[in-house]
């Protein structure tokens, strides 16, 4: 793995050295867009709106529109934005895992220590595991503050860079239902809960729609075409609410049984 940030992880007054990997990789296929009429590659360009002509990467700035001009970036602006920020991931408080909501999470980063950070981040990460606590942090990368948790994955240290609150859209927004649901109808909800209720596993659960399109592609290659299969989802609809609950319970007992 390739580190992506390099800096440091402090908690008070403990400084700990670190390298920032990603910890999750897209397995989306790599899909080419072509022209449909020769199957050519389409290719993008950077061009310059007044002449039209390509850029050159190294000939490429930043700049922040000010009125009607531009006040172009250097490099050195955003480190000096905040360098502490941009060198360090300090943790200002620390949290219980429960007290922070799942749509708040964006992705997670492997923390590894760098000579001689071995034993305080050993500290740190032995702390975090006995206490189930997260240590709220921020820093940036990517000329980008984030906001992120501090937590143990296995035998490392994981960041995972979270939201902040005012990147999350508002639940008024939604059109949600008013109807009232019957306590009978919720008591065989909550048994059909505990009945598929078991430890996480995530290696149970594959990439299946990769594989099929995988599949999709050979078959095609080939001058065959697969014939898809059909599938209809019908919503439930409320008076067959408890029949549906019921026979679902009935099917996991069988399940269970055989």
């Amino acid at each position: 793995m390739r580190s992506i940030w390099n800096g440091s992880i402090s908690f008070g007054l403990v400084s700990i050295p670190v390298k920032l990997y990603s910890a999750s990789e897209d397995r989306k296929l790599d899909l080419d867009m072509l022209d449909k009429h020769d199957n050519a590659r389409i290719r993008y360009k950077r061009v310059n709106e007044n002449t039209g002509k390509e850029v050159e990467w190294k000939d490429i700035v930043k700049g922040y529109k000010k009125d009607e001009d531009y006040i172009v970036l250097e490099k050195e602006d955003f480190e000096n934005a905040n360098l502490k920020k941009s060198k360090t991931i300090d943790i200002e408080e620390f949290v219980a895992e429960d007290d922070v909501a799942e749509v708040l999470y964006k992705k997670p980063y492997f923390l590894e220590p760098q000579k001689e950070g071995g034993k305080s981040y050993n500290l740190l990460r032995d702390a975090l595991k006995k206490t189930g606590k997260l240590g709220v942090a921020t820093f940036v990368m990517r000329q980008k503050e984030h906001l992120s948790l501090v937590g143990v994955y296995d035998k490392a240290l994981v960041l995972h860079v979270i939201r902040f609150a005012d990147e999350i859209r508002e639940v008024k927004d939604l059109k949600l239902p008013t109807t009232k649901v019957a306590k009978k109808e919720v008591d065989m909800a909550i048994s059909l809960i505990e009945q598929y209720t078991t430890e996480f596993d995530p290696d149970k659960f594959k990439d299946v729609y990769n594989d099929q399109l995988i599949k999709i592609i050979e078959s095609k290659s080939t001058g065959k075409k697969l014939k898809p299969q059909k599938y209809k989802e019908e919503p439930t609809q409320a008076k067959d609410l408890m029949a549906k609950l019921k026979a679902s319970l009935d099917k996991k007992k069988k399940s269970k049984a055989s």
